[in-house]
């Protein structure tokens, strides 16, 4: 089998001719053996380009052990129906949905065939959101709620339809797909660096430094551009105060949805403080301009590390003394503790990330398993693990997630590097392929870029981890009562725009 694949490495160009064109039988058969029966593997991005009039579809499965991710590809006629993937493993769910969508192939035995987005350059466009398959409940003591498209606030679109007993969610559907915004098409569409840098601070507002290091990373290794320690520095400090900021206003989201205001009050001060540091570090308090392929425009002085150490230490005690009392109060533990329960077999078969496998055992962090900028040889990092599956366990991630990026951010600030810069010359390579992988506070995020014969990009491919979490909040809410959802909802807090784009 180990000629049906290439075995690249996170942020490593490979040439697209050394990738294998495969029958589609032995494709399939390929990668649900390297999937099924093996924890420690998973698949980060499957997708299809045109090419001569054809499809070539490219499957990448990344390897948690060896760091190595392997690549396999198939050429397939437009019109024909093809044996489904995920009718083998559930990993292939969405990524099946989307290229049936995409292409308008019929992938036969697929266990969930509906469209996923409705993209605005969809191949069918007669399938729209007004008339989206949902799954119903007939049956005179099932009602449905729906809930959504519109929110308060200034949550993005997206339904969410449940069929419940009562008070007993029995089925939770979620539909995205109401933006249409083709972010994906645009960085083929845009040719400026500047251009398409901005494309990725804007995939989620919340996730701006990991997806935008994502870009940089993958847009300099398609240069073959080596970026200095001070790039790396910058890049890794960034993606861990997003986490802590991040985390810490879930906290307080999660608190507001179960009436703890002391908890919504101190989270949500403590959050300020980090998010200010983004915007006195480099202008944007969502570290919006800071992250660029081949320079720094705000490099990270000993005066902005003395600042950051001080935001730490009037941070770390409040924490400690509130987070004590939230995991200890007794009314709060009542709802967080054996809420909303997803099982290790059911974020392994659903193929989550992030938080949302850890949660339930299952070991998925690409800081650990395909590390990159200084989580290769400054931070040596080990993912922290829960086992309960349930709200609560989502809470104590956060928590000790949130200290440990501390102490990361305190280990990086011993030794700040030089801000020296070369000469950068963005030229990407012909006709090469290649994978940049990031572990966003979500979870993991996966950018693919494809080359033509000029160097220009002829395919960008972005995946948010919620597309693949979503499914686990479905999962979770399964006979819950409804008015546990929003507790449920918040614990994942999975990105809207992030998914739809």
């Amino acid at each position: 089998m180990l000629d049906n694949y290439i075995s690249s490495e996170n942020n490593k160009p490979i040439s697209l001719k050394d990738i294998p064109e495969l029958p589609y039988n032995e494709f399939l058969e390929t990668n649900v053996e390297l999937l099924n029966n093996n924890s420690e593997r998973h698949c980060v991005n499957y997708f299809g380009l045109h090419q001569n009039g054809h499809i070539r579809l490219f499957c990448c499965i990344a390897d948690d052990i060896t760091n190595k991710i392997n690549v396999t590809s198939a050429i397939v006629t437009l019109g024909t129906g093809l044996p489904s993937m995920a009718a083998h493993n559930h990993n292939f769910v969405n990524y099946e949905r989307e290229i049936s969508e995409n292409f308008g192939f019929q992938f036969n035995g697929h266990p969930w065939d509906k469209p996923l987005r409705y993209p605005f350059n969809r191949a069918d466009n007669s399938r729209n959101i007004d008339n989206h398959p949902f799954f119903r409940g007939e049956h005179d003591e099932l009602h449905e709620v729906g809930v959504g498209p519109i929110h308060a606030g200034v949550i993005e679109p997206g339904h969410f339809r449940f069929i419940c007993n009562g008070e007993q969610i029995m089925h939770l559907e979620i539909q995205l797909g109401f933006q249409h915004r083709g972010v994906e098409h645009l960085f083929l569409k845009k040719k400026k660096l500047s251009e398409r840098i901005t494309l990725a601070e804007n995939i989620a507002g919340d996730t701006t430094v990991s997806h935008t290091t994502a870009f940089a990373n993958l847009w300099e290794g398609l240069c073959g551009y080596e970026p200095n320690r001070h790039m790396e520095f910058t890049r890794t400090l960034a993606s861990e105060l997003e986490r802590i900021a991040i985390h810490t206003g879930d906290l307080a989201a999660i608190c507001a949805d179960i009436a703890y205001q002391l908890g919504n009050s101190v989270y949500g001060r403590l959050r300020t403080p980090i998010v200010n540091f983004f915007q006195e570090w480099g202008g944007n308090r969502l570290a919006k301009g800071l992250i660029r392929a081949g320079k720094v425009n705000y490099p990270f002085t000993e005066e902005l590390a003395g600042k950051l150490d001080a935001v730490f230490s009037a941070y770390l005690p409040d924490f400690e003394e509130m987070t004590n009392k939230f995991t200890k109060l007794p009314s709060a533990l009542s709802r967080l503790e054996k809420t909303g329960v997803v099982s290790y077999n059911q974020v392994l078969e659903i193929g989550t990330v992030g938080m949302a496998a850890r949660m339930s055992g299952l070991v998925r962090d690409i800081r650990k398993s395909h590390p990159y900028n200084l989580y290769k040889d400054i931070i040596h990092h080990e993912p922290v693990i829960k086992h309960h599956g349930d709200v609560y366990s989502r809470v104590q991630l956060r928590k000790e997630e949130i200290k440990q990026s501390i102490g990361y951010a305190r280990e990086l600030l011993k030794s700040i590097p030089s801000s020296d810069f070369n000469t950068y010359e963005h030229s990407p390579m012909p006709d090469t392929f290649i994978v940049s992988l990031t572990e966003g506070w979500r979870g993991e995020i996966c950018h693919c870029a494809i080359t033509g014969s000029h160097g220009e990009l002829a395919l960008y491919k972005i995946k948010d981890p919620s597309f693949h979490n979503w499914m686990a909040l479905a999962q979770a809410v399964r006979n819950n009562e409804i008015s546990d959802f929003p507790i449920n909802n918040k614990s994942f807090n999975l990105s809207y725009c992030g998914f739809d784009l």
